[in-house]
């Protein structure tokens, strides 16, 4: 969920030339850093309350950069019969923080998706 998003995000960055995400942390993360945070993303959905926060990190990811944050769900609602949720997505690396706020809903094989918008 979070992983697809986040892969998306950094390479249209780099297609569109935003330099000014340099040396943010999506531009640290490798695919296991990603999963490390969709992993985290899908427990929080599932078990935390609104306002709830879930710390993650990327140790054992094999990345030399220390990668950590939070997982936060913001507010739980109804579209269309499918249970959505608003979510805080925190990463903190190298001194710097990003934050992303994506609507992911649950699907019917049990897994939370990215809304898309």
């Amino acid at each position: 969920m979070a992983a697809a998003a986040l892969i998306v995000a950094s390479a249209q960055a780099e297609a569109a030339n935003l330099g000014f995400l340099n040396n943010t942390p999506i531009t640290y993360m490798k695919q296991r850093d990603l999963q490390a945070l969709n992993n985290a993303a899908q427990i929080a959905l599932n078990t935390k309350q609104d306002g709830e926060s879930l710390d993650w990190d990327n140790k054992g990811a094999g990345n030399s950069v220390p990668i950590n944050g939070t997982v936060t769900p913001q507010s739980t609602f109804d579209e269309g019969g499918v249970k959505c949720r608003k979510v805080m997505l925190v990463a903190h690396a190298k001194g710097q923080t990003q934050t992303w706020t994506p609507t992911a809903c649950k699907a019917s094989d049990g897994k939370w998706k990215l809304k898309k918008q």
